[in-house]
């Protein structure tokens, strides 16, 4: 089986899978990285999302031969203590319900004003238009989001 050394959370990791295996197994499977979820497996529901250098992505698509020489973030990457003005922002917003979706909308969110600190209402609404919440918690994600430009731009 081939080998890959993967950046992830400022860590090497050297695992052994097939180049088409999707990174979010080898994050949950491999290297039991578990805060990045499985939702749907075909990129339609946002609960896989990483940060893979600077940019939100599906790990569920993202083969890990895709992956080498790549700067992954993931949730348990973002803060070692939940210090990150995302994670404070959905504390302070009390966003999450049943909580599943919750680590793909931070990560979407925080590759977002990693690029754009003052997004648009329409640059917010296109980032998260496919990160899906089946509690309908949207209008606390919302004011998350507004919390936490508030925060990166004090």
């Amino acid at each position: 089986m081939p080998g890959f050394s993967l950046n992830i959370n400022n860590k090497q990791y050297s695992v052994e899978a097939e180049a088409d295996m999707p990174l979010l197994w080898v994050l949950r499977d491999l290297l039991d990285l578990t805060g990045t979820k499985y939702g749907c497996g075909v990129a339609s529901c946002g609960a896989c999302t990483v940060i893979m250098d600077g940019d939100a992505v599906y790990s569920c698509q993202r083969p890990v031969g895709a992956c080498v020489n790549k700067k992954i973030i993931t949730i348990e990457g973002l803060s070692e203590d939940g210090s990150h003005p995302v994670q404070i922002a959905w504390q302070k917003a009390a966003v999450p319900q049943c909580g599943y979706c919750q680590p793909g909308q931070i990560m979407t969110v925080a590759a977002m004003l990693g690029k754009n600190k003052k997004p648009s209402a329409e640059t917010i609404s296109s980032a998260m238009s496919n990160n899906l919440c089946r509690c309908g918690t949207y209008h606390r994600i919302k004011e998350a989001i507004n919390i936490a430009i508030e925060e990166i731009n004090k």
